[in-house]
């Protein structure tokens, strides 16, 4: 029994030798093989996707739009061959989603290490349902070559949901608002238009008025020797003093704006003639004038009191150089 038993435990134990030798062999080459294959033989893209706003309320014919911008490193291009065909559809859970592609439209630009890819593609849905329908923008599957290389990128899809043209039946309206319904928006265009419209009307009757009304030099031709007369003669009160100061001022304006001396209405009219619907207050002013520098004792013709009517006066004259008779 014991002889040979001992044979038997010697071939046992060169045999365990043998087979750790062969799997140690085994691993060791394994363990090689995957420190010399690649850990990530595709490059990186970077995708970045612009989708629309609201995910509910889509009917037949609506168009939706994404903008997908895809950036890769130099040399790695992308293969417009692999870009979404125009009226392709793909299905969704098994079946014809009801939405193709309208356009594919591919801007490319580069800066010193990457090529970049702006992918601007249009939707657009051809299906209705009774009911609200799950639907979503396929995802796309893009190619990239470089190097010797090809690979492909999947662009995700986006999903969205379909409604009815009409409802059926009646229906709850505080059971059919969905917290990711946004508000429905009224077109504002139109009264934004008459909004602008009125404002520019608004602001352009107040630079009438104040053209007409103000007294200062705000604007072009506010500033003549007529409005400058009436500034000065708003000031003063009525007294004997007072009127023979105020026909001394607005005798300097007549003679500024006339380049010379002025003595008539007539040779004044007819120098200036934007002054002729006042022709008869200008006469009227010289013989105002002659009665309170020369001739007191007789009628100036002028009712009431002359420093009220030579304020007056003033601000017509005033109008008139303005181009406002």
């Amino acid at each position: 029994m014991m002889n040979f038993t001992k044979p038997f435990m010697i071939l046992l134990l060169i045999g365990m030798l043998i087979v750790s030798f062969f799997l140690g062999f085994s691993a060791t080459t394994h363990a090689e093989e995957l420190e010399d294959a690649p850990k990530n033989p595709n490059p990186p893209v970077y995708i970045v996707d612009i989708n629309p706003v609201r995910d509910v309320g889509y009917h037949v014919g609506d168009v939706l739009n994404r903008t997908v911008t895809l950036k890769v490193e130099k040399p790695y291009k992308l293969l417009q061959t692999s870009l979404p065909l125009t009226g392709t559809e793909k299905k969704y859970r098994g079946k014809d989603q009801g939405v193709e592609v309208r356009s594919a439209v591919l801007e490319v630009s580069d800066d010193s290490k990457f090529n970049i890819y702006k992918l601007e593609l249009s939707y657009q849905v051809f299906t209705s349902s009774v009911v609200t329908k799950p639907s979503q923008l396929p995802p796309e599957l893009v190619k990239f070559g470089g190097n010797g290389r090809v690979f492909q990128v999947r662009i995700p899809s986006w999903p969205f949901r379909i409604s009815p043209l009409a409802v059926y039946g009646a229906v709850k309206i505080e059971r059919d608002m969905s917290q990711f319904r946004g508000p429905l928006l009224l077109d504002a265009k139109n009264n934004q238009y008459t909004l602008w419209a009125l404002l520019t009307l608004l602001a352009l009757s107040l630079i009438g008025l104040v053209y007409i009304l103000g007294s200062r030099t705000w604007l072009p031709r506010m500033g003549g020797p007529f409005a400058k007369a009436y500034r000065d003669l708003r000031k003063k009160k009525a007294s004997d003093s007072s009127v023979k100061e105020s026909i001394t001022r607005l005798h300097h304006a007549f003679n500024v704006t006339n380049n010379g001396s002025v003595f008539t209405a007539d040779s004044f009219i007819v120098a200036h003639p934007k002054f002729a619907p006042i022709k008869n207050e200008i006469a009227q002013f010289f013989v105002l004038s002659r009665w309170a520098f020369f001739d007191t004792e007789s009628n100036h013709g002028i009712t009431g009191d002359p420093q009220t009517w030579l304020r007056k006066f003033s601000r017509r004259c005033r109008d008139c150089e303005r181009g406002l008779a």
